[in-house]
């Protein structure tokens, strides 16, 4: 439930962009050094397939979610209204009675002590 929550609401991008830079890190640091790797990295301007996948889905909720149709609230008329009477009258309740009658009248004795 929870995940079809996070992902509902696209958490999930936030979970597969940093999978995304630690792949390209990785792939930059096999063909340069570290400062260039984490320029080419997160510059913006060398997107990996994941970075451009992720980029297309975040655009495709937003264009869903901007094409949603507002739909007007269409409440029920005054006149399709259903009233229940109330009862004439209310049976007894003896349950409460009966209970009372099963009580013991005195306390045992002699009292419990305590430990």
């Amino acid at each position: 439930m929870a995940a079809a929550l996070a992902c509902s609401i696209g958490l999930h991008w936030g979970f597969l962009q940093p999978i995304a830079w630690t792949t390209m890190l990785v792939g930059n640091l096999c063909k340069s050094s570290l400062p260039v790797a984490l320029q080419r990295t997160f510059d913006g301007k060398h997107p990996c397939a994941l970075c451009k996948a992720i980029a297309e889905g975040k655009k495709a909720e937003k264009k869903s979610h901007a094409l949603l149709p507002l739909k007007k609230f269409e409440g029920t008329s005054q006149d399709a209204a259903i009233v229940i009477p109330p009862p004439a009258s209310f049976p007894p309740i003896e349950a409460a009675n009966a209970v009372l009658e099963t009580l013991p009248r005195t306390p045992p004795t002699p009292p419990p002590r305590a430990a």
